[in-house]
């Protein structure tokens, strides 16, 4: 079987596993050539010192409880941005964890540093990841949302959770609006558990308690060493019942997956007790029809 990109994206350090999605929001993730060894794709701390809390003042929606997809922007006259409107397969969204912000939805994923001084955010240098796409329009998304968002910026929030609004007006003048999508962190009231699964390339037929010729996810857990290396898998391959959020499976693909497992409070009668979240895509394979 070889291993190749099916998607432009490159691995991250799995040593980092537990932390990375709030301090690296600008890594992203690839297939390895080898699957055993993920390259470091850590992007620098930001100085504590230089920082604040992510969360907004008391009582309101907190930043980092939300991704926030970004619907329209404006400049100094007014005028739209076209490159930045939402609309079909084009839409950024911006992710907020500790000190970093993150922008996905363009070409590359991009972050930065950033600190709250009470009425305004201001966002250090950006850094991305190094990838071509052959959209321009998504690697010029990229250019304009880094160039708006460096520096400092007026921000408010409208409305309350479930549907809050991000209002941001740049030193420049030009205006963003962004709706507020709760994390599953904020759905299901917990920081969830990191772990991975490998995911067989095909579904397989089996006895799902409620739907009639179900086909499952085949799938076992995987675990990787403090050094990010792959250590053998320990578990036996079996069914998953449910699907994993924001996973999309694709026949003849197997994927490693970063998920995070959330303990659902009082689920239904005959449902499961915990919830499956995808987080990252680290390694996808295509593998031969036999």
């Amino acid at each position: 079987m070889t291993t190749f990109h099916l998607t432009p994206r490159r691995p991250v350090a799995l040593a980092l596993a537990a932390t990375l999605s709030t301090l690296l929001l600008a890594a992203c993730a690839a297939p390895t050539s080898n699957g055993d060894k993920p390259a470091d794709g850590a992007a620098a701390a930001t100085d504590a010192a230089d920082t604040k809390s992510a969360a907004a003042p008391a009582g309101s929606v907190p930043l980092d409880g939300y991704r926030w997809q970004l619907q329209s922007a404006t400049d100094n006259t007014g005028k739209p941005i076209a490159v930045l409107q939402r609309e079909g397969k084009y839409g950024l969204n911006l992710s907020f964890a500790k000190d970093r912000v993150g922008v996905s939805g363009g070409c590359n994923h991009i972050g930065a540093g950033y600190s709250l001084k009470g009425e305004r955010i201001e966002v250090k240098q950006f850094q991305t990841t190094l990838m071509a796409c052959q959209d321009q329009r998504l690697m010029q998304m990229d250019s304009e949302i880094s160039k708006l968002l460096e520096g400092s910026a007026q921000f408010a929030i409208e409305g309350q959770a479930p549907q809050p609004r991000l209002l941001l007006t740049t030193a420049a003048g030009a205006k963003l609006v962004l709706d507020g999508e709760p994390t599953a962190e904020t759905r299901y009231g917990s920081a969830g558990t990191t772990m991975f699964f490998e995911v067989d390339a095909q579904r397989r037929p089996c006895s799902h308690p409620m739907m009639p010729n179900y086909q499952c996810l085949w799938v076992r857990e995987r675990k990787y060493d403090a050094n990010g290396v792959a250590q053998a898998p320990a578990e036996d391959w079996h069914f998953l019942y449910q699907d994993i959020e924001g996973y999309t499976h694709e026949p003849g693909i197997r994927n490693v997956v970063r998920i995070k497992k959330f303990d659902i409070k009082n689920p239904p009668a005959d449902a499961s007790s915990v919830a499956y979240v995808l987080d990252m895509v680290v390694e996808s394979e295509l593998v031969p029809k036999k």
